[in-house]
């Protein structure tokens, strides 16, 4: 449960609490949620461990919203790419492409998710995170059996399997990927592609 810090909050300005939950975003990626104090965050925001607190009552309450502000963006592209009425292949390499836009935006709390998501949804506070995950995962599966219904994706495919391999093969890029670089998500999501699609993609 989060700590009650019985302090007199005050509000930041929408820039300042973005580069503090940025700040903090980077060294839970970096050291993991446990061993972070909140001294170590507030070091590195170049404040008082105390004065941290007059911005967020807990390490918890940032980590909280650090991820439902990256799960909350991450839905509002899939939800629009699922509304579109794409053909499976469309739909998958439109999935990947806001999947890697998201890295870049949010490649901190992509870390943080993948690393920290399966013991903090047995928390009250962090439940949402099972429910996306179960989003997640029938929104790739059910594109994949459409696919393959369609006949846009080979029959003989473990469908479970596929899903697996491209969600990693994507989501890992978060642990290299690095924001500004040589090439834009949109970039590296379509050299993805053409490596993932060529292996599952029927050839005509």
């Amino acid at each position: 449960m989060p700590t009650n810090k019985k302090k007199t909050q005050v509000t930041a300005s929408p820039e300042r609490r973005r580069e503090l939950l940025a700040t903090a975003a980077e060294v839970f990626a970096a050291q993991g949620y446990n061993a972070t104090t909140v001294r170590r965050i507030a070091d590195e925001a170049g404040l008082l461990a105390g004065s941290l607190y007059y911005h967020f009552d807990s390490k918890e309450s940032m980590l909280d919203e650090i991820l439902s502000a990256f799960l909350d963006e991450l839905w509002e592209g899939y939800d629009g790419v699922l509304a579109a009425g794409l053909g499976p292949r469309e739909t998958i390499e439109a999935l990947v492409t806001e999947s890697f836009r998201e890295i870049d935006r949010h490649r901190a709390a992509v870390a943080i998710y993948q690393k920290e998501s399966r013991h903090l949804a047995v928390l009250p506070r962090f439940r949402y995170l099972t429910e996306s995950q179960q989003k997640f995962e029938k929104a790739w599966l059910g594109t994949l059996e459409r696919g393959v219904a369609a006949g846009a994706f080979r029959t003989d495919l473990d469908i479970r399997l596929t899903y697996r391999f491209v969600r990693d093969t994507v989501w890992v890029a978060a642990s290299w990927y690095r924001p500004g670089g040589g090439h834009s998500p949109e970039e590296i999501a379509r050299q993805y592609l053409s490596m993932v699609l060529d292996g599952i993609a029927v050839r005509t």
